[in-house]
């Protein structure tokens, strides 16, 4: 099979799962939504939430962004057996600062919750203070997780660690539908504590496969284990900056209006959904093949994996930009407004939905570069420029959340997200030299003038059948399902006529 039938194969693989488990997500969401609606208890849930990944994320994504060429290197040049040698140490390092870091999360809890979210008092401080600590265990599980991925990664096994959704959202989906009523919002953590071991325990037997064997060794002097601590921590560093400028939103959220911190949270989980489901797909595929041709030294192959990746991503992208700010309203209240979530709430997560949306374009374009950074080896370049932007970010965060309030948040994270891939695109330029930008801005523009008209089309089109459908969630979902359709295949057809091309 050849390499590129082999990345789109893998590329079709995690889209299809991906989507099916963002779906099983959105159910998640919705009965959460439904159950808890968005007030104070799920705005110390969500709090509480950030506050368990938080510290292990930081570690995760940058051993995972960092694991996949490391591994490859060892495999080639010392064999399979030192790479799983490699791994075992990893994996027991990792459980260690796990549970150093559980320990002193009971212990500092009360602390990260008011530098989080200070404008937590009284009954929903103390609520979020025993939702983190209940959480703890999220740390364990999830750095794990991925270690467990970025093996299976570095093996281009792809389609397990894309399925670690399904039994994540099916434990939380039962226990939303038949559990919730019961045991509220403190049985919800406790449920996600289990969703999460959930998704651990599904990668065992894939791990297995490769003839993977579990051993209890820890050599905090091995020279991989020493390399890939040094190139973590600048990740470490970009994640932890990217992951602040969430607790800013979160804080500077909890001196607004009681729901600000769930509408933010709601809307960012549809706008992700895009990047989950597609852009992700292709970088995780990619990610490898850069990392093998770049140790090769072909940079011609990584600018020209770069250059088509981009385009791909402009072309999903700029039409869903374009269909979250044209329908922000009715996909927010077709999917959450049921139950204890109201009009009202879906306004304010419509509203934060669309700023959102703004810079869903610079989010996709900064993860397909950040893969192209490291595979060069190159974990500096996107910690600086993470740093800038996030700067931009909390300064925006100050102008636009009087006039904007919760919406002014999110339109300041958009636009950090486009400043640091336009920061990102002017670095790399320099570092590989001479990329074919024009190819990348001919897709943009085309890409946007059909964009444009698809949505002048929708938003008619979905203005006529509002009037027809309206009064029925069903009826509702078929005149969204009907636009998006009709969109989808304008667009396609817009981009032929313009002659859209990938290269």
């Amino acid at each position: 099979m050849s390499t590129s039938r082999k990345v789109a194969r893998s590329a079709i693989i995690i889209m299809i799962f991906t989507l099916v488990s963002k779906f099983l997500g959105f159910i998640r969401e919705i009965l959460t939504a439904s159950k808890f609606g968005s007030g104070m208890e799920t705005d110390a849930y969500f709090v509480a939430l950030s506050a368990t990944y938080i510290l292990m994320n930081l570690i995760g994504v940058g051993l995972n962004t960092t694991m996949v060429p490391i591994l490859s290197e060892i495999e080639t040049k010392v064999g399979k057996k030192r790479k799983d040698y490699y791994t075992n140490n990893l994996l027991n390092s990792v459980a260690i600062i796990a549970i150093f870091l559980m320990v002193l999360g009971w212990f500092i809890a009360p602390g990260i919750i008011r530098i989080m979210a200070h404008g937590f008092k009284d009954k929903q401080l103390e609520l979020a203070v025993h939702l983190t600590r209940i959480g703890l265990p999220i740390m364990l599980f999830s750095g794990t997780c991925y270690v467990l991925t970025g093996y299976l990664h570095s093996s281009e096994s792809f389609m397990i660690p894309a399925a670690v959704g399904f039994p994540f959202n099916f434990v939380l989906i039962f226990y939303l539908l038949f559990l919730s009523s019961k045991y509220g919002i403190e049985g919800l953590m406790v449920a996600t504590v289990l969703a999460e071991l959930s998704m651990l325990v599904i990668q065992i037997p894939a791990i297995k496969k490769f003839a993977f064997k579990y051993k209890f060794n820890t050599d905090f002097k091995d020279k991989y284990l020493k390399k890939v601590l040094l190139s973590t921590l600048p990740v470490v560093i970009g994640t932890a900056i990217s992951e602040f400028n969430g607790i800013i939103d979160k804080t500077m959220a909890s001196t607004l209006e009681e729901g600000s911190i769930s509408a933010l949270n709601y809307a960012y989980k549809i706008n992700s959904l895009i990047l989950g489901v597609f852009i992700t797909a292709i970088t995780t595929v990619v990610f490898p093949i850069l990392s093998r041709e770049s140790n090769k030294d072909n940079i011609e192959e990584v600018k020209s994996i770069l250059n088509k990746g981009l385009n791909i991503i402009l072309l999903i992208t700029i039409p869903a930009t374009t269909g979250l700010v044209v329908l922000s309203k009715p996909i927010v209240r077709i999917f959450f407004e049921r139950g204890a979530f109201s009009f009202t709430d879906t306004m304010m997560t419509g509203t934060a939905l669309i700023f959102y949306a703004i810079g869903l374009i610079g989010s996709g374009t900064s993860l397909m570069l950040s893969k192209v950074y490291y595979s060069l080896q190159d974990t500096k370049t996107p910690m600086i420029n993470g740093t800038i932007a996030v700067t931009i970010n909390i300064l925006l965060n100050i102008i636009l959340i009087r006039p904007l309030k919760h919406g002014g948040l999110a339109l300041a994270t958009s636009i950090s997200e486009i400043i640091t891939a336009l920061l990102l695109y002017k670095e790399l330029n320099k570092k590989i030299k001479n990329i074919d930008y024009k190819s990348n801005l001919k897709c943009l523009m085309k890409s946007l003038l059909a964009a444009v008209i698809m949505g002048v089309i929708v938003y008619g089109l979905y203005s006529i059948l509002r009037d027809v459908f309206i009064g029925s969630k069903i009826l509702e979902l078929e005149a969204l399902a009907i636009v998006t359709g009709v969109g989808l295949l304008v667009y396609g057809m817009l981009c032929y006529v313009f002659k859209v091309k990938l290269l």
